[in-house]
């Protein structure tokens, strides 16, 4: 089997092996059996150990994750400037001359630049301003599809893009119940993935890597053309970009080409790029002093259609923000119907001086976005609603870095209302089946639903509800069964449940593991004890304590817990570190990784947080005498600062 074969056949392997170990583990059916099982595990240690390549989510590597402060900086070896750009296919044609050319695609993620040393990724930075990068090393560590290890034994520069595929980044949103929390596109989702602190988070994420480019090696054959780079660094087991070598006679059939692939790829892109294939001559003609000589970027042609702005919608939201969505005369774009795009913000409105009637251009942006383009009528006759669509209470215009937005300030605006009910009931909080948003919606027009306590009493309204349309003697008894069921519940779920502004449901449960499921721990709690928890910095710990001190959610919960018995899971582990808090950073010898040591803290009553501060009764380090900058603060505050061996010996 020849090297490029093997590669092949590692990443069939490790697709295979982990797909059946979900399928076991986490599915409980079985697709293969133990022994056969077995046989193909042993034939990837066998490859892995032939070729010297391992990848990130090889069922035979055990990942440890690790949680970081903070990223740290690092200058990049060369600059890495933003490319020329043109949406003229005969302008590609001109500047390519008479020479061969690369035409690749632009994805539309974050860059990244990995470096590899004797045969191991050694380093990972992100593009920053060029110049200057965050080291994300950890995290490129556990990218779906990059090898860890690779035959190659020298110093090895790869330049690629992170990204998250369109149908991971639906995967994701799906889970997520609350509209307003929802991830507004992949790039974003990517970028905020990518520079995660605890790369937990970026495994769980699927981020993928494609390589564009790589610095010479000092061969001369793989060094001569940008296709004998991409040629090796496949061999070497890495995904590089769909790519083709053109001329000036054949860019614009494969332009098309591209452009007819768009509407099925499943990574977000935003263009193309087209580069000399001979990397000697694209050297020779240096670069500006913003741009490299050697590669052009392409953006298509917007397709652009004029129609009539017919109206502005104002769509409220649970977080009291009103978003512009223009409705407009039908379109064709890109192949498909458009009537309705996004405006954004009051800013927006402003700034293409929108009025009614007004004739305006629109476009998909990136081929997929219906955005409006240019106003051409430009009346500015728009009225910004001074009263909410949803309460009819007054708006309020806020300014955030010069972004103007409209706001609902009203906390009974029903919209708010409508939303915060769904999330209640939504699977991560009480998880209530038979509660969608119209059934909720049409329950509050009724008025059998106020207050989240509600949903616990809705029995009084048995009659009323079986006459609704839709609902029935089987569909009331099913509902009323499943709200039943949720009156045993986790604390967690209920702090969800709550709506508090940046409390989802991981920070729920962290909060509660910290408060030792105790909701009057948690209703008393300062912003400095909510600093303490993990994930929690000094804006949500404010925002926490503003929601817990205000008069009406305290009545809220108090009549939520009438109706709710907090349900706590049984823990029979000795609770010898009660009321202990801990800060663990370093590398760890006993555990394999900081999780493992957090859980074992938490079952027998400690608390871990991600700072020091004055309450922290230890600071666990390895390295008890570096000068780190949480052993600095832990020896100002006078916390002891103890290795593993003596946290084991408490």
């Amino acid at each position: 089997m020849g090297e490029e074969n093997k590669v092949e056949r590692i990443k069939e392997l490790v697709k295979l092996l982990n797909y059946a170990s979900k399928a076991y583990y986490q599915d409980d059916t079985e697709i293969m059996s133990n022994f056969e099982y077995d046989k193909l595990y042993d034939e990837l240690c066998q490859l892995e150990t032939e070729t010297g390549m391992q990848l990130a989510n090889s069922p035979t590597k055990k990942v440890g994750y690790e949680i970081l402060s903070e990223l740290p900086k690092e200058a990049h070896v060369a600059p890495m400037l933003s490319l020329d750009k043109t949406k003229d296919v005969d302008e590609l044609s001109t500047w390519l001359m008479d020479k061969q050319g690369v035409l690749s695609w632009k994805m539309d993620g974050l860059t990244v630049v990995l470096t590899y040393n004797n045969k191991e990724l050694v380093k990972a930075v992100t593009r920053g301003n060029g110049e200057i990068g965050e080291v994300i090393t950890n995290n490129a560590k556990v990218f779906a599809n990059i090898p860890q290890k690779i035959s190659f034994n020298g110093e090895l520069v790869i330049r690629g893009e992170a990204v998250i595929t369109y149908s991971e980044f639906e995967k994701i949103n799906d889970k997520i119940i609350d509209v307003d929390a929802k991830y507004k596109n992949p790039r974003n989702l990517c970028s905020g993935t990518v520079r995660q602190l605890n790369n937990r988070i970026t495994a769980e994420r699927n981020v993928h890597f494609f390589a564009f480019n790589m610095l010479d090696i000092g061969d001369d054959e793989i060094d001569k053309t940008v296709v004998s780079k991409f040629n090796f660094l496949k061999k070497l087991g890495f995904e590089v970009v769909e790519h083709y070598i053109v001329d000036k006679n054949t860019i614009h059939e494969k332009v098309a080409m591209f452009s007819n692939k768009i509407a099925a790829n499943d990574f977000p892109s935003d263009g193309l790029v087209l580069s000399f294939n001979d990397v000697k001559f694209g050297k020779s003609l240096g670069r500006t002093a913003k741009f490299p000589r050697d590669s052009i970027a392409f953006k298509w042609a917007d397709e652009e259609a004029e129609t009539i702005l017919r109206e502005i919608e104002w769509s409220p939201s649970r977080t009291g923000l009103i978003n512009p969505v223009a409705v407009f005369d039908a379109v064709m774009l890109e192949g498909t119907s458009v009537s309705r795009a996004s405006v954004h913000n009051v800013s927006i409105v402003k700034q293409f001086k929108l009025g009614i009637g007004d004739t305006i251009k629109v476009y998909k942006a990136n081929m997929i976005i219906p955005q409006i383009s240019e106003n051409l009528t430009c009346s500015n006759n728009l009225i910004i609603p001074t009263v909410c669509p949803a309460c009819g209470g007054k708006t309020e215009i806020n300014s955030i870095n010069e972004v103007e937005t409209l706001i609902c300030p009203n906390e009974s605006c029903p919209a708010k209302s409508v939303k915060l009910f769904t999330h209640f009931v939504s699977r991560n909080a009480l998880n209530i089946e038979g509660l969608s948003e119209a059934t909720i919606e049409k329950f509050i027009d009724n008025g059998f639903l106020r207050e989240l306590y509600d949903i616990y009493r809705l029995d009084k309204y048995k009659q009323e509800i079986i006459q609704l349309d839709g609902f029935g003697e089987k569909s009331y008894e099913n509902m009323m069964e499943s709200i039943d069921k949720s009156r045993k519940t986790e604390l967690h779920r209920l702090i969800h449940g709550l709506g508090i502004g940046n409390v989802g449901s991981a920070t729920a449960k962290l909060i509660c593991k910290f408060f030792d499921n105790d909701i009057s721990k948690i209703l008393n709690a300062t912003e400095e004890d909510f600093i303490q928890v993990e994930k929690i910095g000094d804006v949500i710990a404010k925002e926490i304590v503003a929601y817990f001190k205000n008069d009406k959610n305290i009545k809220l919960i108090e009549e939520l817990l009438k109706e709710i018995e907090i349900v706590i899971e049984e823990n029979n582990e000795e609770q010898d570190l009660k009321d202990k808090i801990f800060v663990i950073t370093g590398s760890l010898n006993h555990f394999t990784n900081r999780e493992e040591l957090k859980t074992l803290i938490e079952k027998r009553g400690g608390k871990v947080s991600g700072s020091v501060s004055s309450k922290t009764s230890y600071l666990i380090n390895n390295d008890v005498t570096s000068k780190s900058s949480k052993n600095k603060k832990a020896n100002e505050l006078g916390v002891s600062i103890i290795s593993e061996e003596d946290f084991l010996k408490l």
